[in-house]
């Protein structure tokens, strides 16, 4: 069954990313709107068939903070606990690549572009 899912699902998310096993973060990714991206993320990761790849879409999200980032850890060591192969980020913004790098935590993400 298909995981595709809105972080915050009140504003359309453009055109981007699709397929299994997608979350699409639009608007920040900040203390705000976390729970709607852990809730999404969570739910993505519970319905995943087997080893998969997790996909977090960022081309609608300009922003990421410590909570944000924290959301994008919890999801990825969730994720390799329950054997799925990687959590991707997709269009990350050049401030979460920032962040990423700041805190040591670059090399744990790969990174696409959407």
């Amino acid at each position: 069954m298909p995981a595709e899912r809105d972080a915050r699902p009140s504003r359309p998310a453009d055109e981007g990313i699709t397929g299994r096993n997608v979350v699409r973060v639009v608007g920040e990714l900040g203390l705000d709107h976390v729970r709607a991206v852990d809730e999404a993320l969570l739910a993505v990761l519970a319905d995943a068939d087997g080893p998969t790849e997790i996909v977090v879409d960022l081309s609608n999200s300009s922003f990421c903070d410590s909570s944000g980032l924290n959301a994008l850890l919890r999801a990825r060591e969730l994720g390799l606990r329950a054997g799925h192969t990687l959590v991707v980020l997709a269009a990350p913004s050049h401030q979460l690549l920032r962040l990423l790098h700041l805190t040591g935590s670059a090399d744990l993400f790969p990174v696409r572009s959407a």
